[in-house]
């Protein structure tokens, strides 16, 4: 038979028992209820960046002077639109809002900086043909241009669109424009150097180059070092990186691609060259986006005065 101290120490030993058991379990709630916030924010955080970052067109307007360019071309407005990744996060409904926006903004000439159908995707017939029925209704004054990414090489839905629209491709090659006047500008457009398709001295082999405003469409924007080394550009219009497709303020773009590592985000001046990377429309690799809304590119040309 147990003395009474003996029940006492019985009775505190099983009461501390309980007691830690209770704060064991106290932990495992308050861990539990912690993993399960952390879960329930991530889960709100991809539907947000999938089903509302990918959503709301915007325009980047840009201002781009030089006094290189010809007195005719002074308020000359181009728009650039690049990375549809077709079948991504946009469908028919989201290219034609696109076109519908591009068409208002009543562009001198149009151009397209590659991956018009994503390498992952598979379209139909019909889905093609949409495609390129809302293409078709994209109006410019001057002309409409589209060079290759390196989506549209592993397929032939590019060129079947492609040659069934206004647009003209510049595959390493070149086109004068001309407007209002006799001097004409310069465009290049070089294919993907992902794909083993860059010949920026083909692209480069107009022969009475050297005088005139010249402005270069490339898909993968760090190949700008490359044409740079030995052409003069003033002005630069790529594409590929989607400026890192999810971004964070402060920090700018944290998924960064092959060939567009170096320049990643919006706006670049090198020398006498402004370059221009799209923030593009569709998405790659992972269908979200965020701090990095879908978006064209609207510029101006402004003859700047001597």
């Amino acid at each position: 038979m147990m003395s009474r101290s003996e029940k006492n120490q019985e009775l505190e030993e099983t009461m501390e028992k309980e007691e830690r058991q209770e704060k064991l379990h106290r932990r495992i709630g308050i861990f539990l209820k912690i993993f399960f916030t952390i879960v329930t924010i991530f889960i709100l955080l991809l539907l947000y960046m999938h089903f509302i970052g990918t959503k709301g067109l915007i325009v980047r307007e840009y201002k781009v002077e030089s006094k290189q360019l010809p007195e005719s071309f002074h308020g000359f407005k181009i728009v650039q639109f690049s990375d549809l990744h077709y079948l991504t996060t946009i469908k028919e409904k989201e290219v034609e809002k696109i076109v519908n926006k591009i068409n208002q903004l009543k562009p001198d000439i149009v151009v397209f900086t590659g991956d018009l159908v994503d390498s992952q995707k598979t379209p139909t017939a019909k889905e093609l043909t949409s495609l390129t029925e809302h293409l078709n209704k994209i109006e410019a004054t001057t002309g409409l241009y589209a060079i290759k990414g390196n989506h549209d090489y592993d397929t032939d839905y590019f060129n079947r669109v492609f040659q069934e629209t206004k647009f003209k491709i510049l595959n390493n090659s070149y086109e004068l424009i001309y407007y209002k006047g006799n001097i004409p500008i310069l465009l290049t457009g070089v294919g993907s150097i992902l794909e083993n398709d860059c010949d920026i001295d083909l692209a480069f082999s107009y022969s009475e180059m050297d005088n005139l405003y010249t402005i270069s469409l490339l898909h993968e924007p760090d190949i700008i070092d490359n044409i740079l080394y030995k052409y003069s550009v003033n002005l630069a219009l790529a594409g590929h990186s989607h400026n890192g497709q999810i971004r964070l303020p402060g920090i700018g773009s944290i998924l960064k691609v092959e060939e567009g590592r170096k320049y990643s985000n919006e706006e670049y001046s090198l020398g006498n060259t402004k370059l221009y990377v799209s923030g593009g429309l569709g998405t790659s690799m992972y269908e979200f986006r965020w701090f990095d809304r879908p978006s064209i590119n609207l510029f101006r040309l402004v003859k700047e005065t001597e």
